[in-house]
């Protein structure tokens, strides 16, 4: 297993401790990894993942610093999170964003 894998392993189990109904972000996950300035690649890794992972790993619970779903370019998976949160009960404003304080983990 490469370095990168490791730490793409460790992502994925980190994701899946947010509980449904709650969020958090890029740099959040990479800073309970250790690795507070790997928010980028906390990305990556979930942006690796393949269809067929997505059920396992609540990457949905993921989202940018402000709050907002952000998969520039690939609106069907934009569209897929939003569905996906809000059936998870997470409630977006009037600017697409949601509110860390009441819908944030950890």
């Amino acid at each position: 297993m490469t370095e990168k894998d490791s730490f793409y392993q460790r992502v994925y189990e980190k994701v899946k401790e947010i509980p449904k109904g709650k969020v958090t972000n890029y740099g959040t996950i990479a800073a309970l990894l250790g690795n507070p300035r790997a928010a980028r690649a906390v990305g990556y890794a979930l942006n690796s993942l393949k269809k067929t992972d997505l059920s396992e790993i609540p990457w949905q619970r993921v989202v940018n610093a402000q709050g907002k779903i952000s998969f520039k370019g690939d609106t069907f998976r934009a569209n897929l999170q939003k569905e996906i949160l809000e059936a998870e009960g997470i409630l977006f404003d009037h600017e697409e964003s949601i509110d860390f304080k009441t819908q944030g983990w950890p």
